[in-house]
């Protein structure tokens, strides 16, 4: 998608209805909403945590960044995840987390930012954290400088290529609540997107298209 095109759906952002975890349910199997439905969130009180869904122009094409994270000792090691992290007692807001972590994980400046819109929150069992996705544009060409100690590598995922239908099929995982399973995943090229990731992006797509249905135009 051009992206002068991608410009235009962003007026319609505002007044579009979020499809929260319908959207979210479409990525993952029975067993995980069997677990989050037994929770109480009072007792268990989530971390909070803020990530960024930031679309961006290459080569005049809009993309939208995935890092993968390195390999270390936790629930998330290698998994691949928008740029974000936990909330810190100096963050005004969950929006002002995901713009902090975009800078430090992979160096883009909060003033090239413009954060459009607030996506569904959505709970990650294996981690105890509520994340609060954002959905943020840079409208210039940006160049990434990941950090080497949180950020194995970038995906530059061209956004026509996400909202095709392709791009989503069932994989077998193992994952904290069972092993190997299918579950829908988002195959970008070698990476398998599942989880958190997977159901933010779910909701995302969902919200692109159905903008791009309304304004009769072809991605």
């Amino acid at each position: 998608m051009d992206f002068q095109d991608f410009l235009q759906i962003v007026p319609y952002l505002d007044a579009v209805n979020l499809p929260g975890e319908e959207a979210h349910n479409i990525m993952v199997p029975v067993e995980r909403r069997k677990i989050i439905e037994s929770l109480n969130f009072d007792e268990i009180n989530p971390r909070k945590a803020g990530v960024m869904m930031l679309c961006y122009p290459k080569g005049g094409k809009t993309h939208l960044v995935l890092i993968v994270r390195n390999s270390y000792k936790g629930v998330h090691s290698s998994q691949i995840a928008f740029p974000g992290g936990k909330y810190e007692v100096d963050d005004l807001n969950l929006e002002q987390t995901a713009l902090r972590e975009t800078f430090e994980e992979v160096g883009i400046p909060s003033d090239k930012i413009e954060v459009l819109k607030a996506f569904t929150n959505l709970y990650i069992p294996p981690s105890n954290f509520m994340v609060y996705p954002f959905l943020g544009i840079c409208k210039e060409e940006i160049a990434f400088y990941p950090d080497p100690i949180e950020v194995a590598d970038i995906i530059e995922l061209p956004l026509t290529t996400f909202l095709s239908d392709t791009i989503v099929v069932d994989a077998d995982i193992n994952t904290s609540y069972s092993k190997s399973i299918a579950v829908p995943v988002f195959k970008i090229d070698e990476h398998i997107v599942w989880g958190a990731t997977a159901m933010m992006l779910s909701e995302l797509k969902i919200v692109l298209n159905s903008i791009l249905r309304k304004m009769n135009f072809s991605s």
